[in-house]
């Protein structure tokens, strides 16, 4: 079986994170001309810390350096997902009940595809959110993960 450039990298960064103990969140390569920008986002319980990311730098740079998977120059960025972190698979949003999301989804729910709420439950096919209405009246609504476009942590202050 062959391997293009982004299996063998993703196979890459999947076995380093394994070694760190930390979850690999996305990979991801983008050309800019002639240089690459390859984009690691990390995660673990608790949080990442900036030695965690030079960590995962390091060890990641001597694999590719070995494999040598991308063609030409190209810059390594490892990344914690951020405050505002995208959420994408089950245990993404299982790990964030109770935190105020904003969503985006392919049809519309309400005359709207765009909600803020509270995660209430993340199960195996969908969440449950309780989105404030005016006058303080809440309202759960359940959204199945294939209707979901886009999600992301909101920040609060």
């Amino acid at each position: 079986m062959i391997m293009n450039a982004a299996d063998k990298i993703r196979g890459l960064a999947v076995e380093t994170a394994g070694e760190l103990g930390v979850e690999l969140v996305d990979v991801r390569l983008f050309s800019r001309g002639r240089r690459h920008l390859l984009r690691i986002t990390i995660d673990r319980e608790g949080g990442i810390a900036l030695d965690d990311c030079e960590t995962f730098s390091r060890r990641l740079e001597v694999l590719l350096d070995i494999e040598d998977p991308i063609a030409g120059p190209y810059v390594l960025e490892v990344t914690s997902p951020g405050l505002d972190r995208p959420l994408k698979s089950a245990r993404d949003f299982q790990r964030q009940e109770g935190r105020l999301l904003r969503i985006v989804t392919r049809e519309k729910i309400g005359n709207q595809n765009f909600l803020v709420g509270r995660l209430k439950k993340a199960g195996d096919q969908g969440i449950t959110i309780v989105l404030i209405r005016k006058k303080g009246a809440a309202e759960e609504i359940e959204i199945p993960y294939g209707m979901i476009s886009k999600a992301n942590l909101e920040i609060e202050i």
